[in-house]
């Protein structure tokens, strides 16, 4: 029994330290009133906008033939994807009270073209609109509270949304590319300007 008393003992202190130090980090944020170093508005928006270059970018260089390859038969395709993209920006800021364009057809909106030209209009369209709505936002409507998504719900989370979903379906885009013997084109430009840079001539 002795030889059990001092671990134990030990983790009975380690667990009280823990949970002070919690209490006490606690406390501290409640009484932290200095001003957040992120700005999510700024930061969401060209988020968002370099992962739209590459959609857009890799939607002009995917083969004509590859945009209705898929990896399995219940698996979207290349241009569905891309489309999935273009629609859920409209469906997902919609969870904050946005008005997706009248026009818009959110049943079968994903397998409406397969048209290179067409999927690049509407990435583009709904950028713009994504970008209008983030724009339009103030301060206080990030933090407008959402009670129908949860108890601390609130715009600002639709918009990390947003952006955790748009960095989701292009990973599955580079990964649909690889697999298909694509180089992204960003990744293309990279090493060129690699091998441009090793080429140069060495300064004395």
């Amino acid at each position: 029994m002795k030889r059990l008393f001092l671990p134990v003992m030990l983790i009975g202190l380690f667990a009280g330290a823990m949970s002070a130090s919690a209490n006490d980090s606690q406390a501290a944020a409640a009484a932290d009133r200095t001003a957040p170093s992120y700005d999510m508005k700024a930061q969401s928006l060209q988020d968002l906008q370099i992962v739209q270059k590459k959609f857009v970018d890799l939607a002009n260089t995917v083969p004509t033939d590859k945009l209705t390859w898929r990896p399995s038969a219940d698996s979207r395709s290349f241009a569905e994807v891309l489309l999935h993209v273009a629609g859920e920006r409209y469906q997902i800021l919609a969870l904050m009270g946005a008005t997706p364009p009248s026009d818009f057809p959110a049943k079968g909106f994903e397998k409406s073209t397969t048209d290179r030209a067409r999927i690049v209009d509407e990435l583009n369209r709904s950028w713009d609109f994504a970008q209008n709505t983030i724009n339009g936002m103030t301060n206080a409507d990030f933090a407008k509270l959402l009670p129908k998504l949860g108890p601390q719900a609130n715009a600002g989370d639709v918009v990390y949304i947003l952006v955790a979903d748009a960095h989701e379906h292009l990973g599955q885009s580079v990964a649909y590319a690889r697999v298909n013997g694509i180089v992204p084109p960003w990744t293309a430009e990279a090493a060129k300007k690699a091998a441009e840079k090793k080429a140069e001539p060495k300064k004395d």
